[in-house]
């Protein structure tokens, strides 16, 4: 079956069956319409719900792909690997701090950010990503802050030669966004050398939206309209993306990135 239905619920219930029926081992409950419990954990269905709408026709080959992900994910969650031999893998991403609605905040290695979001660790597999948790960062012996900065130079050293669309509006603002599509997207923002990158391009100081994982737009700080009109599609693609951020914008200065240019103020 291609086409997988489009009301939640029956999605949700249709993820389970295709879950058993490739996976007879691992027993999968619904407990809410995107929201299953699978030996224990539970697995929101949210973000795959999203891919599936923007994609319908490959629907089952999207979730297929996405659960054996998940549950190779998980096998690897439970290998203990030396420091040594993860250390040059651990990359950074950026997440709303909403992500504890279903996550132990004490169980999760990260460090608090602005805007809402905090930065977590994943360990970067060629088939998967595994996060951090907190267990696996004391048996290592570090620190997050420590844990931090090196994620933020393998982010650096991840695509050393970064690809920015420089777009020009007729009312005078520019935005440059970056397209990898490596799910290091919006951890760009995270980049030490960032502001010397963009500055130029964008008159100084200026504003970025990260509305999901795989998309980062730099903005010029004006003039009003053009920015407005970002914010309105920054919004609408918050709503629609898969692995949803936040719809404000940072503010990077040469002093580091803040949280919204109103906040800021």
């Amino acid at each position: 079956m291609a086409h997988l239905p489009r009301e939640p619920e029956a999605f949700g219930e249709q993820v389970a069956k295709m879950l058993q029926r490739h996976f007879p081992d691992r027993h999968a409950e619904l407990v809410g319409p995107l929201d299953m419990v699978v030996g224990g954990r539970h697995l929101g269905l949210e973000n795959l719900y999203r891919m599936v709408l923007r994609d319908p026709s490959r629907g089952t080959e999207i979730v297929e792909d996405y659960l054996e992900k998940i549950l190779e994910g998980d096998l690897m969650l439970n290998m203990p690997l030396p420091f040594e031999v993860a250390r040059g893998k651990i990359m950074p991403r950026i997440q709303p701090i909403s992500v504890f609605d279903r996550l132990d905040r004490e169980h999760v290695a990260h460090i608090p950010y602005v805007n809402g979001t905090v930065i977590v660790f994943v360990i970067d597999l060629p088939e998967v990503t595994v996060s951090i948790t907190t267990e696996q960062m004391i048996r290592w012996g570090i620190q997050p802050d420590e844990l931090e900065s090196l994620a933020r130079r393998n982010l650096a050293r991840y695509a050393p030669e970064l690809k920015v669309r420089l777009i020009e509006s007729s009312d005078g603002g520019r935005a440059a966004t970056v397209s990898q599509y490596d799910g290091y997207d919006a951890a760009r923002l995270l980049l030490n050398k960032l502001y010397d990158r963009l500055a130029p391009q964008l008159d100084g100081d200026f504003l970025v939206a990260t509305p999901a994982r795989d998309c980062f737009v730099a903005i010029s700080a004006g003039p009003g309209p053009f920015v407005d009109r970002l914010r309105s599609r920054i919004g609408a693609d918050f709503r629609r993306l898969p692995y949803p951020i936040t719809r404000e914008l940072f503010l990077v200065t040469r002093d580091g990135v803040a949280g919204t240019a109103s906040d800021a103020a």
